[in-house]
């Protein structure tokens, strides 16, 4: 029988899932093979957010994207098409998530963590509109800066600042760096977001992608140019380690459509009553809930092992707001 702490806290959510929860097993000792496979089979051998990312790079590869000899040169043409690679997945993922799950109310509030609606008629947003202002953000500062890091990257390709790899050469790695790709992003993400909490650059920057405490789809990279420009310093990593324009794409992907689901608000797409696919993920929920825990992924152990950790449960939250009084006081 729960406590009546843990009572508590399940009542601040229209739906929790089990706690406390669980992270990448990757990382736990003694080392658990069965569940570290079932972790990453997760991932890449059922429908997830990771292969919908690979399925829209390969298109996106092979329907839009210039070969990198039309790429030698900076030129409108080319990075525009970059620009539409981009624009339009996303579009299509937010946009239909959000006219389901918000506007239709397809499945009513089914798996959705938060009870409130998203916000209108409030001053804290641009336009007075959480939606408007979450899609303004998104597309005319998140798109365009994302393509911006794509695009120096493919230059940097095309003219032999950036090394590539090509799949005949060596397979094995041009396989292994797709699955180290959302490793290295949520390594990247922890350490930046923890950066954006900094009480300065939380003010001008972060505190507009924490106006939404009640995420929806859009909300994903609704954040502020300086926070996308730390943000996309991730693609870095492509002038360091050898890679091919496909990795590039499917890291955009990772690093900015996996957002639109994980802030859809929602655990689980819920069709005709039945649970089609994991959308939301709590542990980032708990994080726009409650500010000062889960900077990270559940990929990487980096606020367990520095203290950060929000579990779910009452006894976390707790913790979690000593902290951050103790932080502000």
């Amino acid at each position: 029988m729960p406590s009546d702490a843990e009572t508590r806290e399940a009542g601040r959510w229209n739906f929790r899932p089990k706690t406390p929860l669980a992270q990448n097993p990757l990382f736990q000792w003694p080392p658990n093979p069965r569940a570290i496979f079932k972790w990453y089979a997760a991932f890449w051998l059922e429908i997830s957010t990771t292969t919908l990312c690979l399925v829209i790079a390969l298109l996106a590869y092979f329907a839009i994207l210039p070969g990198l000899s039309e790429m030698q040169v900076l030129a409108w043409g080319w990075v525009f098409k970059v620009w539409l690679a981009n624009l339009v997945p996303q579009v299509i993922c937010a946009g239909t998530l959000h006219y389901w799950l918000i506007m239709r109310k397809g499945q009513g509030d089914k798996t959705k963590y938060d009870p409130r609606d998203q916000a209108d008629n409030n001053g804290t947003f641009t336009f007075g509109n959480q939606v408007h202002d979450n899609m303004f953000w998104h597309i005319a500062s998140g798109i365009t800066l994302w393509t911006g890091a794509q695009v120096l990257v493919f230059w940097g390709m095309a003219n032999g600042y950036a090394p590539t790899l090509l799949f005949p050469g060596n397979p094995l790695w041009f396989l292994t760096f797709f699955v180290l790709i959302p490793i290295w992003s949520s390594f990247h993400f922890y350490w930046v977001h923890r950066l954006l909490h900094w009480p300065p650059l939380y003010k001008i920057a972060h505190s507009l992608h924490h106006r939404n405490v009640n995420v929806g789809p859009w909300s994903g990279i609704s954040m502020h140019p300086i926070e996308h420009l730390l943000f996309y310093t991730n693609f870095a990593i492509h002038f360091v380690v050898p890679s091919h324009p496909l990795h590039v794409l499917f890291h955009g992907y990772v690093q900015s459509t996996h957002p639109v689901f994980s802030h859809s608000g929602f655990e689980e797409l819920v069709i005709k009553d039945k649970r089609q696919a994991k959308l939301g993920v709590f542990f980032h929920q708990l994080h726009h809930r409650y500010f000062e825990c889960n900077y990270g992924t559940v990929e990487m152990p980096w606020d367990r092992w520095f203290g950060s950790y929000h579990d779910g449960s009452a006894c976390a939250t707790d913790e979690t707001r000593a902290r951050k009084k103790q932080m502000y006081t």
